[in-house]
């Protein structure tokens, strides 16, 4: 079997719009979905019934989730009565993630590898729905019946940094397949998580053969992903040695809140050092450009933006022209949070994001155009966007060309 694709992780997909009868039992008798021609490709024959283990997941708005876990049957509601054509459905269990969903909402239904099912309820056009139909091959969003893809061919893409990001969301564990080169990295560091602006240069300097320069767009993306690869790895060995040593209070009982507490705090460590690290890669990225920029300026009521061209004391000279001022937020995912950049810099017009969320959707990036946000997108990720975003987005080469140009206009250094 090829490792580092998706079918390690997934046989089959579905996915369709709900109906009221579907996901609300007030208007039906049972929390039943059928479809015996479309989702049975992926559930497999119902006889006798057959039961599933379930990974249930909702996404809602500015990056609320609920997850919960169950089973679900898949049995022939005529079963009793040989007489009539099988109706086979899927009876899934009432928990959070059922009591979130409404009509309208759209399903995903996957039969992973080890046979159990990945439950995904998401809102209609969000940014969560369009990633799930570019990870899934869907060419467009599902109607009322359910649409099927069958993880081969060219719907088993590799796991490139866009598909693990989005399982990771959806709490699937991608397995790394080249782990040799990370783990000699990681050694010296025990277990101890180190700085993240340490971790982040390390990561750059092992990745010799990128170079910055001539693809700032694929250096960029090559950084994070691999930091990421040892962030987990080193974090995995971290946590597996606090559980060997388990959870016990003074007097030796099982510490549930203590258990709870670490998990939270690994969970917030994890998205608190992506988004550092991030940050570290963009500087590291301008700075091999040879471009002038003040990280975390201030500007008017207190704001910092990341990142500022050519720096605090231009913005804060009203005799320079506002022309060549630039404004570029980082964030590693935008969620509803990019709308606080409108009001960071009052003298810059038009302000730009860079971020590495794939597949936000076509209302939020209509959205960042009409409040006058560019977005801008490594190029690699570019592929996980409609095409009518693709002709309006900005790679990471295209903002430096932009910002060289401003640079060089303004008359404020030579560059490299």
């Amino acid at each position: 079997m090829k490792k580092g694709y998706l079918s390690d992780y997934f046989d089959a997909v579905a996915m369709k719009t709900l109906s009221a009868v579907d996901a609300e039992p007030v208007r039906s008798n049972q929390h039943e979905i059928g479809g015996k021609t479309t989702i049975g490709k992926v559930l497999g024959s119902w006889e006798p019934k057959v039961g599933f283990d379930v990974s249930y997941v909702w996404f809602g708005g500015e990056g609320e989730s609920i997850s919960a876990s169950g089973t679900a049957t898949w049995y022939d509601t005529r079963r009793d009565n040989p007489n009539r054509a099988a109706e086979p459905r899927l009876y899934y269990e009432a928990n959070a993630v059922t009591g979130a969903m409404r009509a309208g909402d759209t399903l995903i239904v996957a039969k992973k590898a080890d046979g159990s099912l990945l439950v995904v309820v998401c809102r209609s056009g969000s940014s969560t729905e369009a990633q799930m139909l570019w990870l899934f091959g869907f060419k467009e969003a599902p109607g009322t019946r359910f649409a099927v893809s069958d993880i081969s061919g060219a719907n088993n893409q590799s796991l490139g940094f866009a598909a693990r990001f989005i399982l990771e969301e959806l709490g699937v564990e991608v397995e790394d397949h080249d782990a040799t080169r990370i783990e000699s990295l990681i050694e010296p560091f025990g277990l101890k998580l180190p700085k993240t602006k340490e971790f982040s240069a390390i990561a750059r300097n092992a990745l010799t053969e990128i170079d910055p320069v001539q693809d700032p767009d694929a250096a960029l993306l090559a950084w994070i992903d691999f930091e990421e690869r040892m962030f987990r790895a080193l974090e995995k060995q971290i946590v597996a040695d606090r559980l060997v040593k388990g959870f016990f209070d003074t007097d030796g009982a099982p510490d549930v809140d203590a258990f709870i507490k670490f998990s939270l705090s690994v969970q917030n460590t994890r998205k608190s050092r992506m988004g550092l690290s991030f940050e570290h890669h963009v500087a590291a990225m301008f700075e091999a450009h040879g471009l002038i920029f003040s990280r975390q300026a201030v500007t008017e009521r207190g704001n910092k933006p990341d990142f500022l061209f050519p720096g605090q004391e231009q913005y804060s000279d009203a005799g320079f022209n506002a022309g060549f001022l630039t404004l570029l937020a980082a964030k590693s995912t935008c969620k509803e949070r990019w709308r606080q950049i409108s009001s960071e810099a009052d003298r810059i017009d038009r302000k730009h994001l860079i971020t590495i969320e794939p597949g936000i959707s076509e209302a939020q990036t209509i959205q960042m155009d009409q409040q006058s946000v560019q977005l801008v997108v490594p190029a690699g990720l570019h592929e996980t966007y409609s095409t009518s975003q693709r002709s309006w987005l900005w790679s990471a080469g295209d903002f430096i060309g932009l910002a060289k140009d401003r640079q060089r206009a303004s008359g404020i250094a030579r560059l490299f």
